[in-house]
């Protein structure tokens, strides 16, 4: 019996010894395409970084893209930033480096996703677009003067009330709120729905889309946006700086968290026996760690288990047809774009990602691309 365990302690020595050794070459092999040499043939502006970190953003010259046959060139002229960015800025929750971001340093070096702009040039294979087409969506690399996507995904046409910069901001937040409210809360008329966080880029539009699906909404949100939240269709808001909601007597059919500063069982306690709690977003530039966000999902998904309420995290699955639905709703009225911060160039980016990282963004901020 001893022999045996000796062996098994071995065993164990040896796979920590080769865990260790795994990681620690592919953390020092872990790079990029920065420090190559080469001019670009076809120059363009974007946005890139060697080294996780805002300082580390600059304004560069990189290859323009060329169309592939199933693929549009789109000429950006508004861009959009999200939580969704500063965490491959940072590099944070650290978990994401481990599961393909680099570990030691980021493997893509552009930034950005959401973005509005006309197209410029469509491969053979392409027929729903054109160039000319004002369009907008979401692809990775957008902060930059031009990027290429596939013609059918996050991407649509933009339709002419729309400004650019209305249109750069619907992907990520629009379709995060729109599938939160829709698919994830199941949100039905004279539901009671609370959104915590509704001042965001999500939580408003999130406060917009419950009223239209003819719900009673209470948006929790900072003294500064009481009145900007109300005007959004909110039946009742909370000051969070003045009460906790938590503590409160009234029950709700649905739960947006848009924060996560709350225990589940604290969440628990509001939803109605049928409720359903939804976790959006990974959690604050201070709060990230190794898991972040992902801490509290996971929670959800155990407590979830062994409660009669649902409580679970949800990520946004953009497509042409939520888009699409998000640009008629603003068109007819049920929504409107809050934009906090509009800025005038790519060179700002570090800027605008800097505002959006504290935490007090009113809505969307949003980067105008010469």
């Amino acid at each position: 019996m001893k022999r045996i365990l000796k062996w098994i302690v071995r065993l164990v020595l040896v796979l920590l010894v080769a865990a260790f050794l795994f990681v620690f070459v592919a953390y020092w092999r872990s790079t990029n395409e920065c420090g190559k040499t080469t001019a670009p043939a076809n120059p363009m502006k974007a946005i890139v970084r060697c080294d996780y970190g805002l300082a580390n953003l600059k304004l560069e010259d990189v290859e323009k893209p060329v169309p592939q046959d199933d693929q549009i060139l789109v000429k950006i002229r508004a861009v959009s930033v999200n939580p969704y960015d500063w965490h491959f800025v940072e590099g944070t929750p650290y978990v994401m480096r481990a599961m393909g971001v680099g570990l030691r340093k980021p493997k893509d070096i552009q930034l950005g996703v959401d973005f509005a702009g006309t197209v410029e040039a469509v491969g053979k294979n392409v027929s729903q677009f054109k160039p000319g087409d004002e369009v907008f969506g979401g692809r990775d690399g957008a902060f930059a003067e031009y990027v290429c996507r596939r013609a059918v995904g996050a991407v649509a046409p933009k339709p002419a009330g729309l400004t650019f910069e209305q249109a750069a901001s619907l992907n990520i937040a629009g379709i995060t709120a729109l599938q939160g409210v829709r698919d994830k809360g199941k949100v039905q008329p004279g539901q009671k729905v609370l959104i915590n966080g509704a001042s965001g880029g999500v939580g408003t539009f999130a406060v917009q889309i419950a009223k239209s699906f003819g719900a009673e909404v209470t948006g929790v949100c900072s003294t500064r946006n009481l009145e900007m939240v109300r005007s959004l269709g909110a039946d009742h808001v909370i000051d969070y700086t003045k009460e906790d909601f938590t503590k409160g007597d009234q029950y709700y059919d649905v739960i947006l968290d848009n924060v996560g500063n709350h225990s589940l069982s604290e969440y628990r306690r509001l939803l109605t026996p049928n409720g359903i709690y939804v976790l959006i977003g990974g959690g604050g530039a201070n709060e990230q760690g190794f898991l972040g966000g992902l801490a509290k999902a996971l929670d959800a998904a155990v407590y979830s288990k062994f409660v009669k309420q649902k409580m679970g995290m949800m990520m946004a699955d953009p497509s042409t047809k939520d888009l699409t639905l998000l640009a008629d709703m603003v068109q007819s009225g049920k929504i409107k774009p809050v934009i906090d911060r509009t800025y005038k160039s790519l060179s700002e980016v570090p800027d605008a990602l800097r505002y959006l990282e504290e935490g007090h963004a009113r809505g969307k901020v949003v980067i105008m691309v010469e």
